[in-house]
C-alpha cells in the first residue's frame, strides 16, 4: 500500500492549467523548500500548475525535515534499509503522480519533474520506469541509483537535463557524468549544464537553464 504524501500547491497564473511541474525535494528538506521556486519559473509558464510533496519518512539525519530514503553514511542505516526505502518511496511518488495528473486533467506529456539532491535521483529512477513517458527531467545535485538495472526495468525515455555545481561537496560533481553517460549508452535525449563554482545548490543559471528545458518541452 502506498503512503499519501502530503505537497504544496501553486495554481497557474492564468487561471487554466495545461501542464504541470512538480518538485521533488532532497534529503532532510520538505516541499517548501522547493516550492519558492514556482515565483520565478511561473512567470514564465502561466499555465502551469506547481507542486511540491513532502518525502513518507522523517529523515534519520535530521529530525526537522523528510527524506524519500535513508542514506547510509548520514544516518547509519544499512544498504537494505536504503534499497527498501528507495523502492516504497518510488510506489509513493508513481501513485502521487498519478493521482495529481488525473485531478488535474492532464496527461504525462505534460508532466516535468525537477528533482534536487535526493530528490534528482529519486526524478531519474521514477520516471523511466513509468509506463508512459513524462515530458522530461530536470535533475539538479543528484545521480543515476542503479545504472545497471536501467536498461532491463526502463520503459520510457523521456528527455533529461542534468544540472551540477562542479564544487559541489555533498553529491559529487563527477556523477553528473556518470549519469550521463549511462543514459545517453540507453538512448535518452540528455542535455547537462555545468554551474561553475557552485556547491551543493541551485546557481541562477542553473535555474535558467532548466527553465528553458521546460519551456520547449511542455504543452503550449
Amino acid at each position: 500500500m502506498t503512503r499519501e504524501l502530503k505537497f504544496g500547491r501553486r495554481a497557474a497564473l492564468s487561471g487554466k492549467a495545461r501542464s504541470l511541474v512538480v518538485f521533488v525535494h532532497g534529503y532532510g528538506a520538505d516541499g517548501a523548500d522547493l516550492l519558492g521556486l514556482a515565483d520565478p519559473l511561473g512567470a514564465h509558464l502561466r499555465d502551469t500548475v506547481f507542486m511540491a510533496p513532502d518525502a513518507p519518512e522523517a529523515c534519520a539525519g535530521n529530525p526537522f525535515g523528510r527524506q524519500w530514503f535513508s542514506i547510509p553514511r548520514f544516518d547509519g542505516s544499512s544498504e537494505v534499509d536504503a534499497a527498501v526505502g528507495m523502492n516504497r518511496a518510488a510506489d509513493d511518488l508513481n501513485a502521487f503522480l498519478d493521482a495529481r495528473l488525473a485531478e488535474e486533467g492532464l496527461g504525462p506529456e505534460a508532466l516535468v519533474l525537477v528533482g534536487f539532491s535526493q530528490g534528482a535521483m529519486m526524478s531519474l529512477h521514477v520516471a523511466p520506469r513509468r509506463e508512459v513517458a513524462v515530458a522530461g527531467v530536470v535533475a539538479i545535485s543528484g545521480k543515476l541509483m542503479r545504472p545497471a538495472t536501467l536498461a532491463q526495468e526502463g520503459k520510457v525515455k523521456p528527455p533529461v537535463l542534468l544540472i551540477h555545481g562542479d564544487q559541489d561537496p555533498v553529491v559529487p560533481f563527477d556523477e553528473m557524468a556518470a549519469a550521463g553517460n549511462v543514459l545517453v549508452s540507453n538512448g535518452f535525449a540528455t542535455y547537462g549544464h555545468v554551474m561553475k563554482g557552485t556547491g551543493h545548490g541551485i546557481a541562477p543559471d542553473g535555474l535558467q537553464v532548466a527553465l528553458s528545458f521546460i519551456v520547449d518541452r511542455l504543452p503550449k
